[in-house]
């Protein structure tokens, strides 16, 4: 059966398929990483679209690391699979129907996409050792309020499903993960590109961020959550 992600819908509305924010995510990843002396000699992404994220952390991580990258839509793989090189192979198909094994596999801004997304993360904690997620937070006051940003994020990127810090949590706990460590990331503030209303919201998130992270998520919202978990 054809979705957004096979019939060229989502590529027409995403025809970078996001690479210019991975760099960004990259370095947030790397960073989580190193702050638990995790050193992988592999490392895998499930959904990896157009590779750019695994392509810059072949930069940051130690040159003995492979890294594999498993997407199921074809556009995405005509993109990433452009980017292959001797530490770095993509596979058109599902991890989770693969007999493989790895030191850290990603699921980064991918489950809020998947239907059961319950039967999706369970079946993925058999893949890796460690699992690094990035799951936007779109369950904020001022999201909420305005209604329109959760329908064109459901048309545009194809997210049916939303969280919060704590629902994102709580649904990896209650997939059976470990939660080890999680810390906020904020494209809105860190991110150049802005559109107006973006740039006009940038100094009251930060500010209110310094103040309480948690309550500038839940009320302001424009983050997202980076988990480690085993």
């Amino acid at each position: 059966m054809d979705t957004i992600y096979s019939d060229g819908t989502y590529l027409r509305n995403n025809p970078d398929w996001h690479v210019d924010d991975s760099p960004w995510k990259a370095k947030h990843i790397a960073t989580m990483l190193e702050r638990h002396a995790i050193a992988p000699a592999t490392v895998c992404e499930i959904g990896c679209g157009g590779g750019e994220i695994l392509r810059s952390l072949s930069t940051m991580l130690a040159p003995g690391t492979r890294f594999f990258g498993y997407e199921i839509s074809p556009d995405a793989y005509a993109i990433c699979s452009r980017k292959a090189n001797e530490r770095l192979a993509f596979r058109l198909d599902n991890l989770l129907e693969a007999e493989e094994h790895f030191d850290v596999v990603m699921a980064i801004d991918v489950f809020e996409h998947v239907e059961d997304y319950f039967g999706f993360l369970r079946k993925l904690r058999a893949k890796g050792r460690y699992k690094v997620f990035h799951v936007p937070l779109e369950l904020s006051a001022q999201e909420v309020l305005r209604g329109q940003p959760l329908i064109n994020a459901r048309r545009s990127v194809g997210h049916i499903h939303h969280f919060s810090k704590d629902t994102a949590l709580a649904t990896l706990e209650d997939c059976g993960y470990k939660v080890l460590d999680h810390f906020y990331t904020s494209g809105r503030t860190e991110l150049g590109g802005l559109g107006l209303r973006s740039q006009l919201m940038k100094l009251p998130r930060q500010a209110l961020f310094r103040m309480n992270p948690d309550a500038a998520a839940r009320v302001l919202g424009g983050y997202s959550l980076l988990v480690l978990a085993e």
